[in-house]
């Protein structure tokens, strides 16, 4: 047997966490002077991904993305850092939370937060269906926080889809 059909029965959000940090570059730069915002996403789809892949032990599609904020504009030499977790887990999909900060590598000054976003992704078996993921359990005050945060907006999503007919 393989360990997508194996692992354990439920992690903690700090079994999924996942960084992925990249160096922005002129390549990826607008003719505004500042970095696509398709280039931070895709950083933030990978580390999304990973986090949930990590807590399905096994692949994880991205399903939606339910919100994506930016907050500052990032610059090409700003050090960026994608921090993602799983926030809530259903019987097949995850809710994601990414965290994107910069480093500003050009100017000296703090690490400023620019991209706040939330994910929803789905675990897949070798024949690309729907398979279980292991249950969620908070640990910290902030992972319960977060938790009953990604329950509200999957109750909303619901709603919406209801709604929606």
């Amino acid at each position: 047997m393989d360990s997508i059909t194996t692992g354990p029965a439920h992690k903690a959000p700090a079994d999924s966490r996942v960084t992925l940090a990249h160096i922005m570059s002129e390549h990826d730069t607008n003719l505004y002077g500042t970095i696509h915002g398709g280039v931070i996403m895709k950083l933030i789809d990978d580390a999304a991904a990973a986090a949930a892949g990590r807590h399905a032990d096994g692949p994880a599609v991205t399903v939606s993305v339910d919100r994506m904020s930016f907050l500052a504009p990032v610059h090409a030499g700003d050090l960026l850092s994608a921090h993602a977790s799983v926030e809530y887990a259903g019987r097949t999909s995850m809710d994601v939370g990414v965290r994107v900060t910069a480093e500003r590598w050009n100017a000296s000054g703090p690490t400023v937060e620019v991209v706040t976003a939330h994910l929803t992704f789905v675990a897949i078996d070798e024949d690309r269906s729907p398979r279980p993921v292991p249950e969620l359990r908070p640990v910290t005050p902030e992972d319960h926080q977060r938790y009953l945060r990604a329950v509200r907006r999957r109750s909303l999503r619901t709603e919406q889809r209801t709604a929606a007919g």
